[in-house]
């Protein structure tokens, strides 16, 4: 059985999404049982020189979805000023990421195959193919950025385990 660029990036992005939205919802109903207000989750870090929750929630969008249309277009960039979202408005940009790459078929993602394109910051330009960004750089962000909310949920004391970061597996049928 071959792999397909589809199957490397677009069903792994939304296996993960899956599980960015439980554990959101999670951290919801912890907030919620513990009358904490889940906005103060919104500027959290694990420490002074890492970004706040909310931009690993907008970076888990930014190297999903957003991966995927700096693919079609053939340049992928740093994300814009972050939107000032509060913790209802990130679980929201989730639901749309998610609900954006389903709209992704195999076909349209499998074409890109082979494509040239760049990740670019400010004048410097990293050349790279579709499959070479998305797996070397697209992927690893996705899964740290992702990672890094769940620690963040977890030190605050949501009640998290691996199996709420995994998602839904895709188990044989």
């Amino acid at each position: 059985m071959a792999v397909s660029l589809y199957d490397l990036s677009v069903a792994n992005y939304l296996q993960t999404l899956g599980g960015v939205e439980g554990f959101l919802s999670r951290g919801m109903a912890h907030c919620t049982e513990r009358n904490i207000d889940p906005n103060e989750i919104v500027e959290t870090r694990l420490f002074d020189d890492m970004l706040p929750f909310r931009f690993q929630i907008w970076s888990v969008a930014h190297h999903s979805l957003g991966a995927m249309r700096g693919v079609q277009a053939g340049v992928f960039a740093p994300p814009p000023q972050l939107p000032p979202l509060d913790y209802a408005g990130l679980q929201k940009v989730v639901v749309d990421t998610r609900e954006a790459l389903q709209q992704l078929t195999p076909a349209d993602v499998n074409t890109l195959e082979g494509k040239d394109m760049f990740f670019q910051i400010r004048d410097m330009k990293m050349p790279f193919t579709a499959e070479g960004f998305l797996l070397s750089f697209s992927l690893p962000n996705f899964y740290f950025h992702a990672t890094t909310a769940y620690d963040i949920l977890r030190t605050k004391g949501v009640p998290l385990g691996k199996r709420d970061f995994i998602g839904r597996l895709r188990l044989k049928s």
